[in-house]
């Protein structure tokens, strides 16, 4: 039997943070999978985790574990094969560095992602988007602060991750005005900003007053906002736009709906889903290709220009004898 806490330590030291050269964000979230995957096994035999071996981390503990966080801690199937790829990630590494472990690994590495209901996304129409621009109190420096974020995330599709990491350089204002960021797998982008954003984001850069490595939306305390914080505003503010836009009502507003909501705006404005993937950050296309799904205009467009409603209706009739008898079958 081999220990697995050498391995573990040089998975993230060696294979993570040299080879790969992984973004924290991925380092972050490897940990925290595989911090829950040896509690959970603590938990079922009792061992230390640095005490565990791989037999205790064979293809049914595994399962078990994929199980566990669905049953007992409700995370959904998306959340489940996430983590699931970042064992997979580690045991990739292990087969390198235990062969004689290899049956054990195959075993776990052919545990299959499992397959989730692809819903329909959610975005907000422009009444609405105006309405929660609305909402934050203006006569409070949070409330600017969070009205210029809104607005921010709305026009520009920033993932939150990028909302966050965001510091006061990165803005430009004037002629030629974007937001610089650094998104999924360290690719930077630019993004314009369109004009009608400009004199809120220039008064707010003003008030800000900060450095320019300095967090361009900050807390009290001038630290980074987290993701929970934000989506705690996001919510905050959607309640309050829904007195005034009753249609938000008992919709679930978070941060990534305002992505979302740049996306079909694009989409609807005529923009190609190929500029639209560039825009957002999307690793290809077909990242995009939910929007189209999304989007019911498209779709009566397409019915509009189908056969119009008052054609005769009609079915095929094969002439031939032998062309029938095979449509009969």
């Amino acid at each position: 039997m081999t220990l697995i806490a050498p391995t573990l330590q040089a998975f993230f030291t060696d294979r993570l943070a040299q080879q790969r050269q992984a973004s924290p964000r991925t380092i972050a979230a490897y940990r925290d999978t595989l911090r829950l995957l040896l509690s959970f096994v603590h938990q079922q035999t009792g061992k230390n985790p640095s005490r565990l071996d791989w037999d205790d981390l064979d293809a049914t503990t595994i399962t078990a574990f994929l199980n566990h966080l669905e049953v007992d801690r409700h995370n959904n199937v998306r959340t489940r094969n996430v983590r699931l790829t970042a064992i997979r990630s580690l045991y990739s590494y292990a087969a390198l560095l235990h062969p004689e472990h290899a049956m054990l690994i195959q075993r776990v590495l052919a545990i299959p992602p499992k397959r989730f209901t692809k819903r329909i996304v959610t975005f907000l129409t422009p009444p609405e988007v105006q309405a929660l621009l609305a909402a934050p109190d203006q006569t409070r420096w949070e409330g600017r602060r969070d009205r210029a974020l809104l607005l921010l995330a709305v026009q520009t599709g920033l993932r939150v991750s990028e909302l966050i990491g965001l510091d006061c350089a990165d803005l430009s204002l004037g002629v030629g005005a974007n937001v610089r960021c650094e998104g999924k797998g360290r690719k930077q982008r630019a993004v314009p900003l369109a004009a009608e954003a400009q004199p809120l984001l220039r008064a707010w850069v003003t008030e800000r007053a900060g450095r320019p490595t300095d967090p361009l939306f900050p807390t009290r305390t001038g630290r980074r906002l987290s993701r929970d914080a934000i989506a705690l505003r996001v919510a905050t503010h959607t309640a309050t736009a829904a007195r005034a836009c009753p249609t938000l009502t008992g919709k679930r507003v978070h941060p990534h709906v305002l992505r979302h909501t740049c996306a079909m705006t694009l989409l609807q404005a005529g923009v190609d889903t190929s500029v639209i993937a560039l825009w957002l950050g999307h690793a290809g296309v077909r990242s995009t290709d939910t929007y189209l799904h999304a989007d019911i205009s498209i779709k009566e467009k397409a019915l509009a220009m189908t056969t119009p409603a008052t054609a005769t209706p009609g079915r095929y009739r094969p002439t031939d004898k032998v062309l029938a008898f095979l449509e009969s079958l």
